[in-house]
């Protein structure tokens, strides 16, 4: 039996081997197989010290239920995006846990073009199958064979940006010791820029820290090499490499909505008047940017199952998370860290200014971070929300958003754990930690 547990909002992940093993990702190979009935499956995998084992017992489910696999072996998530829209694969499977610490493992699965499934699309059917246990006969077993990508990843990956263009940055990369310890080298070979590598050994145990750089702790070394080096600026990726962190040369971390906002700026200058979406967590400096560039801002709900569908609607060029996720039109409307990389240092190199000094001209605001608090009845306590704050203009597209102008935060339910999140932002330091005290106080009763 497969525990329910481990079908998440956009990906199946679980502890190994107590709830996420060999067997249940060889059912999960068929299901996803009985479920999409296609041709040709590309599977990929990361670094994590069970994904050998994963990745063949997915082998072995998807040829099970007769599909054809092409087995790409160890890759980025994005690179595995970018080996199912450019060769036309029916559907790809990646095996990861992201930014997970050792002991987790798990799915990302994506139909043709790299379109995800989600809770909402697809996966709960998937699940759906293996609770039932019934499976189509299959008329024959599939094949598998190999395929190498990395060659053709590289050279899309560049077809971003000018190569040409870009600056001798001095630049210091923390791998984290996940995937993109194999992509960033191939990349870098092809600029010009003075590459000052960490944690580069593909090693699944973590041995430096995790690869999950949106927390303080994980990008503290990354911070600290960057002003011993005196580099112009850094970048950390997660595990399976598709999220990507910037720290300028003062080695100030800069938020995925900075981030967002850098990459619309440089997208905006090619192609105007172009559509650009972003979460309604990022900064207000971020839809501020892409009017002023010229372009046309779509503020949206948190999640890439939900943005990827939307970007294709409105034929966005580009959208971002402050979470790290970075979604371009030419990429299939998949996410890649590397790529919104290379959108940056070409910005920087055009701009000619410090990291610091670019960030400061387009960010007016001072932001609270993302605040989790536990809270035993969620839908009472954004009520109680609500009317604290009727004053303010509120808008429910994700959890509850109140804006007084001058300031405004977003309180949102998390999609797997009894927590609100909160975001606030404040056009003074002062006014944000008020207002991120006040509000605080109320969600956790101490009002």
């Amino acid at each position: 039996m497969v525990d329910p547990k481990i079908f998440k909002a956009y990906d199946v992940r679980g502890v190994v081997p107590d709830e996420f093993n060999e067997e249940t990702a060889r059912l999960i190979g068929r299901g996803f197989a009985e479920f999409l009935k296609p041709n040709e499956v590309t599977v990929g995998r990361d670094m994590r010290l069970s994904s050998p084992a994963i990745h063949q017992a997915v082998l072995q489910g998807l040829v099970e239920q007769g599909a054809d696999v092409v087995d790409v072996g160890l890759v980025s998530t994005d690179g595995l995006y970018f080996a199912v829209g450019k060769f036309g694969f029916d559907a790809g499977v990646m095996i990861t846990a992201s930014h997970n610490p050792p002991q987790y493992n798990g799915l990302k699965l994506c139909r043709r073009e790299a379109v995800p499934l989600s809770g909402d699309q697809g996966l709960k059917e998937i699940q759906d199958i293996l609770s039932r246990q019934v499976f189509s006969e299959a008329p024959r077993k599939g094949k598998v064979r190999k395929k190498d990508i990395s060659k053709a990843y590289v050279e899309h990956v560049l077809t971003f940006i000018n190569p040409s263009n870009i600056n001798r940055f001095k630049i210091v990369i923390d791998a984290g010791n996940g995937m993109a310890g194999k992509t960033v080298p191939e990349v870098m070979k092809q600029l010009p820029c003075k590459l000052v590598p960490m944690y580069f050994e593909l090693d699944g145990s973590f041995p430096n820290h995790l690869a999950s750089p949106i927390e303080p702790e994980n990008i503290a070394g990354l911070r600290r090499r960057v002003l011993e080096e005196k580099a112009d600026l850094g970048a950390a990726f997660d595990g399976d490499a598709d999220r990507m962190f910037l720290v300028d040369e003062k080695a100030n971390p800069l938020g995925g909505d900075m981030v967002t906002a850098l990459v619309a700026k440089n997208l905006l200058s090619k192609e105007k008047g172009a559509t650009i979406l972003y979460n309604l967590i990022c900064s207000k400096a971020v839809p501020e940017t892409i009017v002023k560039c010229g372009g046309r801002a779509i503020r949206t709900r948190v999640g890439h199952a939900l943005i990827k569908p939307l970007m294709r609607k409105e034929n966005a060029v580009f959208g971002g998370e402050h979470s790290g996720h970075f979604y371009f039109r030419n990429n299939w409307f998949a996410d890649s860290g590397l790529i919104a990389l290379l959108v940056c240092l070409e910005l920087f190199s055009e701009e000619g200014k410090p990291v610091s000094e670019l960030v400061a001209s387009i960010d007016h605001y001072f932001r609270s971070g993302e605040i989790n608090t536990k809270v035993e009845d969620i839908p009472r306590k954004l009520l109680e929300l609500e009317h604290a704050y009727a004053t303010g203009r509120i808008d429910k597209m994700d959890g509850i958003t109140i804006n007084y102008g001058d300031w405004w935060f977003n309180v949102r339910p998390s999609n797997t754990e009894p927590l609100l999140r909160l975001n606030l932002e404040a056009t003074s330091k002062s006014l944000m930690e008020e207002k991120r005290d006040e509000v605080l106080r109320l969600i956790r009763g101490q009002a």
